[in-house]
């Protein structure tokens, strides 16, 4: 049926989706993975859970926003953050420390979190086996 619908359509704009359909993948790839991860988790979890899936879930949660947080919310809240915090006068040393704290520390911290969750889940999970 989709394939019917699909041939239907003129084939410059055959290739335009499929352009946008592998665009859109390859952008959000890791997303997509972390996504799955979460859902394979959750399932998993509903079945028997434990303490080393729970630590898998918050891992995958993490690592799916850290990777949000840098493609898409550090810019603007670090921006935010600026306007709310320095009104009248310029503070360099604030913008120093929300520049270091948003666009540094957070983009490493988020990540690194995630990853050891989702490696001490599965030790755990591991020895319990």
């Amino acid at each position: 049926m989709v394939y019917h619908v699909f041939m239907q359509i003129a084939p410059d704009t055959q290739q335009n989706i499929l352009y946008a359909i592998y665009f859109v993948v390859r952008h959000n790839f890791l997303a997509i993975v972390y996504g799955a991860c979460l859902a394979f988790v959750t399932i998993w979890m509903l079945k028997k859970p434990t303490r080393g899936k729970v630590f898998l879930l918050w891992g995958f949660l993490i690592l799916l926003f850290g990777f949000e947080y840098n493609k898409h919310i550090v810019e603007g809240l670090r921006e935010q953050t600026l306007q709310s915090l320095i009104t009248q006068r310029p503070s360099l040393r604030i913008e120093y420390y929300v520049t270091r704290v948003l666009t540094d520390a957070l983009p490493f911290v988020l990540p690194a979190v995630g990853w050891f969750l989702v490696i001490f889940g599965g030790v755990l999970e591991k020895k319990k086996i």
